[in-house]
């Protein structure tokens, strides 16, 4: 477990309400990797083309047609897959309040708006439940996930602090 991650993105358009994030813009992923699930928009990183934040931005305006702009980045997640090494990632998750244009479906995506108090955990990969809660609660998460068979999750830590913007 040494070897250097492939690191990829998430992106979550975020709506604030007294100072609290109180909806989220979840997409249904629509093929590939992750199908059938709501997760935040984004992907993988191209190594020697783009940085991570290029990487989160240029995946957000293909996959919902949105231009994202002051990224806040909330979370680093490792995660690894004991089926299938190649998924093996270092995923760098932001929050955005700023974005030109309105979410709209793509090939690979379908936005939706949740009330923070009705995300669907069911629909979303398990380990959702471990760590999105504290962010939308304003906390920096570093954590680890191994996965086993069936996207069961074998193993976690998790690393909880403040977030400090």
């Amino acid at each position: 477990m040494d070897k250097k991650l492939r690191d990829a993105t998430i992106l979550f358009l975020i709506k604030k309400g007294g100072g609290e994030i109180t909806d989220l813009c979840l997409a249904m992923k629509k093929r590939s990797f992750g199908v059938n699930r709501w997760n935040g928009v984004g992907g993988k990183v191209e190594p020697e083309k783009e940085t991570v934040e290029e990487a989160a931005i240029r995946e957000t305006q293909e996959e919902i047609n949105v231009l994202a702009k002051s990224l806040e980045k909330v979370a680093e997640l490792t995660f690894y897959y004991a089926s299938n090494p190649d998924w093996d990632q270092l995923v760098h998750v932001y929050v955005v309040e700023n974005w030109d244009g309105e979410p709209s479906e793509s090939e690979e995506m379908k936005p939706a708006w949740f009330k923070v108090k009705v995300i669907p955990y069911d629909d979303m990969w398990p380990d959702d439940l471990y760590w999105l809660p504290e962010v939308l609660k304003g906390y920096f998460v570093k954590a680890t996930f191994k996965f086993g068979k069936d996207d069961l999750i074998a193993s976690h830590t998790l690393d909880i602090t403040k977030r400090t913007n």
